[in-house]
């Protein structure tokens, strides 16, 4: 059984919804329970035995880069794939990553930095992609502002459109993906990932699987105030110290 040991953060992105909170600070160093969004998944990769993260930023890059160093204080090393112009979307920041060795050329567990969850990243250290699977998806039921969905699951593959009587659920912002994903994609080409997972569905290339934890989307102030309450109420913080 082989081991996933990286991981992928996405975190170049701007945040203009949550502005004019983000016109100062990074999106992934807005604070969400007393700790900047991003810790919060540094240290459950941590926990679950993922060392090796990598982090691509752009928008504020200095200061999300001298807010977490080298990772040492989270016990994790942290490798930077800095764009500096403007941001590469998704697909295209992952491949500069695997293009300049920030990334092995192995699968690596893929993480948005704007989502915030209590998911078990243990659950992913052991999935195998098979030979011509491009990656694995985590959905989950539709909140209020998505209430149409992103992807289905029919036999556990992942579809953009729902078979017979199968429901469409959201895209987590979390999954394990190979690198082939990206393949045929140039150095400093701007690329969001969705149309490349959508290519690789039509040819059966993409699995899901729906999970019931804990998990919100930190898209707008408003939400950023639901999830602050709600570990505030709950005490969901058991990854805070971790």
């Amino acid at each position: 059984m082989s081991v996933i040991t990286q991981a992928m953060i996405l975190a170049a992105g701007k945040g203009t919804r949550l502005r004019p909170l983000t016109l100062e600070t990074p999106k992934p160093l807005v604070e969400v329970g007393g700790q900047p969004l991003i810790v919060w998944h540094i240290k459950a990769l941590q926990a679950a035995g993922i060392t090796d993260i990598t982090i691509n930023a752009s928008w504020l890059a200095d200061k999300l880069m001298n807010a977490l160093g080298d990772g040492a204080q989270f016990g994790v090393q942290l490798h930077w794939s800095l764009e500096e112009d403007e941001p590469l979307e998704t697909a295209g920041g992952i491949f500069q990553a695997l293009q300049t060795g920030k990334l092995k050329d192995a699968p690596f567990i893929l993480v948005n930095s704007d989502v915030w969850t209590l998911f078990d990243f243990t659950k992913l250290t052991t999935y195998e992609l098979s030979a011509d699977q491009r990656a694995h998806l985590l959905l989950i039921d539709n909140p209020e502002h998505n209430n149409g969905g992103d992807f289905a699951v029919n036999n556990g593959l992942a579809s953009e459109q729902a078979i017979g009587e199968a429901d469409k659920y959201t895209f987590a912002g979390i999954s394990v993906v190979s690198p082939r994903l990206v393949d045929g994609l140039v150095s400093g080409q701007s690329a969001a990932l969705a149309p490349l997972l959508k290519q690789a569905m039509i040819k059966f290339q993409v699995t899901a699987e729906v999970i019931t934890d804990n998990w919100i989307d930190v898209g707008t102030p408003e939400r950023l105030e639901q999830i602050n309450s709600f570990i505030e109420t709950k005490g969901a913080g058991m990854h805070k110290g971790a």
